[in-house]
């Protein structure tokens, strides 16, 4: 099952990994980041999402989207200079393409999402300040059929073949679908791989995972609770969804993103397809609390707090450590 899909799902998220890198190469500068200038990751951000739901739409017209972005602003004042911009990307994907299929395409990532159908969820780039470093980030995609995700596929532009000693090639695509496991293969081609997380239960050995932000998630009590745990080893911090790909591929066995805010609810969109690639690869991902991750709530996780991803055989000890931390 789901082979139809996940052919598409790859072939759309290619094509928004190459448009991203070539935003990068082509906009980003030194000037850029010293002005603190986010107008190029707006383009990619933008653009990516219209080149994979253009794709979408050829073969599955009668599936809604849930995506991160709407195309609001690039309709008025300063946005129309960045509307420019992200047509001339896309076209060089969909030669012909005029700007209101590109900003109707943007703009059919509106849905609710919910218990009910099958939609696409969509993060077209998940870390922005990563993009903008040169550092990692992720164009991610799933499918959710009644609330559960069947199908997703991660790519990570710039992520090299090992994170610690780095290794090359750089650019990996992440696929799973449900009952079939999880493969990994370089963006540029090749025969994939199957992913398994690390199979080591010791604790004093596991390698936590986390955001560089400390604003996505507290360091100080992920650092307390890698004291509980008698982990010893420093963590790797890494932007966006590649950490999912990091502990699907047994390089860390360990993902916290603790709550910072009381109120904060996650978005579908930046965890559904890093759970299907972990749960597939042999790991498991709940809340904060032990609480599976909902994805039947509409556009947001709001009955969970927070996210656990883990090898699966150390994770009941890793949610006793968060509760201590944390309080139950």
């Amino acid at each position: 099952m789901y082979e139809q899909e996940l052919r598409v799902a790859t072939r759309a998220v290619e094509r928004a990994s190459r448009l991203c890198q070539e935003v990068r190469a082509r906009l980003v500068s030194s000037e850029t980041i010293a002005k603190k200038d986010r107008s190029p990751v707006t383009v990619a951000d933008f653009g990516a999402q219209a080149a994979i739901i253009l794709e979408l739409a050829r073969h599955f017209p009668g599936d809604a989207i849930v995506a991160e972005e709407q195309a609001d602003e690039l309709r008025e004042g300063s946005g129309r200079t960045i509307c420019e911009k992200v047509v001339e990307h896309v076209r060089s994907l969909e030669p012909g393409c005029s700007i209101s299929e590109v900003l109707e395409a943007i703009d059919r990532g509106n849905a609710p999402g919910g218990a009910r159908g099958r939609f696409w969820t969509l993060d077209p780039i998940d870390g922005t300040k990563g993009f903008l470093r040169g550092d990692q980030y992720a164009i991610a995609l799933a499918l959710v059929e009644d609330g559960k995700v069947r199908a997703g596929i991660l790519g990570c532009p710039n992520l090299p073949a090992r994170v610690e000693p780095i290794a090359e090639p750089r650019g990996w695509l992440f696929a799973a679908a449900a009952g079939q496991g999880a493969f990994a293969r370089p963006i540029e081609g090749g025969d994939p791989h199957r992913l398994a997380v690390a199979a080591d239960r010791n604790l004093a050995r596991s390698r936590f995972c986390e955001s560089v932000e400390s604003g996505h998630t507290s360091h100080d009590q992920a650092a307390r609770i890698a004291e509980l745990l008698g982990v010893t080893a420093p963590p790797v911090r890494i932007d966006s969804q590649c950490k999912y790909a990091v502990v699907a591929r047994g390089e860390a066995a360990i993902y916290l993103r603790l709550p910072t805010r009381a109120d904060y609810e996650e978005k579908i969109w930046d965890h559904a397809a890093g759970w299907i690639v972990v749960t597939q690869a042999g790991g498991q991902v709940t809340d904060t609390l032990g609480q599976p991750l909902d994805f039947s709530q509409g556009r947001t996780l709001k009955e969970n707090r927070g996210v656990v991803a883990t090898t699966g055989g150390i994770h009941e000890r890793v949610i006793a450590a968060v509760h201590e931390v944390l309080g139950a």
